[in-house]
């Protein structure tokens, strides 16, 4: 194994909650709901898949004021932002696959500013050798576009990486990609289907990295052998 490709939201960092509980919040004053299943469309992949602000106005049957539903639900999201630290195990795995000499990459449906934003505002920009975003592709998760351009900018093939991902969309696209995927579900996501995921967290925490490479390097040489 060379290099780990880390999804960014819900996995660095639990960005995904704040902006589903902010919306819901938006969908209860209005006397309406907005349920998981409607939303998990647009988890892990680009924003333009689900407009919220659409299905909040068919269900009201008529138009709201936009832009100021979308300056509370920013300012909203913010105020729950602001109360999330990076994930349980990622700073130790970062530390860990650096340490071992792995390349680290980042492959996220989010925009540049935002997730080169927060890795510098965490402090874990310098971690990472490449990253791979919305912009750099023609089309996000569940294509597998934003993986193999992430194998691209670190020389890595897909049976020597390992994604680590918290959506179904992301591990879609990582299979794709034909590369060994881990599925680590943050709180939201973890009330999703996911199918097939080479191996199932319930946090980065729970297994120490080198343990992860044996485990997948294993699970590798299984499924070659059958």
């Amino acid at each position: 194994m060379q290099s780990l490709i880390f999804d960014f939201d819900g996995l660095i960092l639990d960005t995904e909650y704040p902006e589903f509980q902010s919306w819901q919040e938006i969908y209860q004053e209005h006397g309406c709901s907005l349920p998981l299943s409607v939303w998990a469309a647009c988890i892990g992949t680009a924003s333009d898949v689900f407009d919220p602000l659409d299905y909040l106005e068919r269900q009201l049957g008529r138009a709201v004021d936009r832009e100021a539903v979308l300056a509370r639900r920013r300012q909203r999201d913010a105020e729950l932002m602001q109360q999330q630290a990076v994930l349980p195990g990622v700073r130790e795995y970062l530390v860990e696959a650096k340490r071992l000499g792995l390349k680290l990459g980042v492959a996220s449906s989010s925009s540049h500013r935002w997730v080169d934003g927060q890795l510098a505002r965490l402090g874990l920009a310098e971690y990472f050798d490449c990253v791979r975003c919305r912009e750099d592709v023609e089309i996000t998760k569940p294509h597998p576009a934003l993986y193999l351009s992430a194998l691209r900018g670190l020389d890595s093939r897909a049976e020597e990486a390992i994604a680590l991902e918290d959506s179904p969309n992301g591990l879609l696209a990582a299979r794709q990609a034909g590369i060994f995927c881990v599925v680590v579900p943050n709180p939201l996501t973890r009330e999703l289907a996911f199918n097939g995921p080479d191996l199932l967290l319930n946090s980065l925490a729970d297994l120490p990295l080198p343990e992860l490479l044996r485990l997948a390097q294993e699970r590798k040489r299984g499924a070659r052998a059958s």
